[in-house]
């Protein structure tokens, strides 16, 4: 009996779960791209009430070959209404993904690190935040706000620091491209 009832538990838990996070592949971290999320960490809490999820330690979110790892990524789902015969509201479609601590963003051509980042679905931005540093080859760009557009992949390093000699503005090194090894290449 006891063993019938967790299995029916464990059930239900998972058909909780699954329902409500079937949607994150409706979320797009990867530019133009359908493929599924991948999302994986140490910890899963859900809580059904918020349509929040919260993967806790070592978060990833995988989609394409665009990754997003973080200490902690909160998904958050657009409420719907109730379910027929239940109290709680269904859940849809990802709205914001949240990534907090050691937030890396990682494409084949570039790699950002931040201390925060939000993905939005209906802007389909990130927006990385707190000492980001964004590579791309041996170039590197650092600030205090990036916003990337995941639709085109272009992107906007901001600060709030002004004025020439000020240290925390924006700041770049970029390498020109070694014309002997593209010559060499061909």
């Amino acid at each position: 009996m006891v063993k019938t009832r967790l299995a029916k538990m464990t059930r239900v838990a998972a058909a909780v779960i699954l329902g409500l996070w079937a949607a994150p592949a409706m979320a797009q971290i990867a530019q133009n791209s359908d493929a599924p999320v991948d999302l994986t960490a140490d910890e899963l809490e859900v809580i059904n009430a918020q349509c929040l999820a919260v993967w806790r330690g070592a978060a990833e979110a995988l989609q394409d070959t665009s990754r997003l790892r973080a200490d902690i990524l909160k998904i958050y789902n657009k409420p719907g209404p109730p379910k027929p015969g239940g109290a709680n509201a269904s859940c849809g479609a990802v709205q914001r993904m949240e990534a907090q601590g050691n937030v890396f963003y990682v494409t084949p051509s570039q790699r950002v690190r931040a201390d925060n980042a939000v993905y939005d679905k209906i802007s389909d931005t990130i927006v990385l935040t707190g000492d980001v540093v964004a590579v791309q080859d041996k170039n590197v760009l650092r600030g205090e706000r990036m916003v990337i557009n995941v639709k085109t992949g272009q992107a906007q390093m901001q600060t709030s620091v002004r004025g020439r000699n000020n240290p925390g503005r924006v700041r770049g090194v970029f390498y020109p491209s070694d014309k002997k090894q593209a010559a060499a290449g061909k």
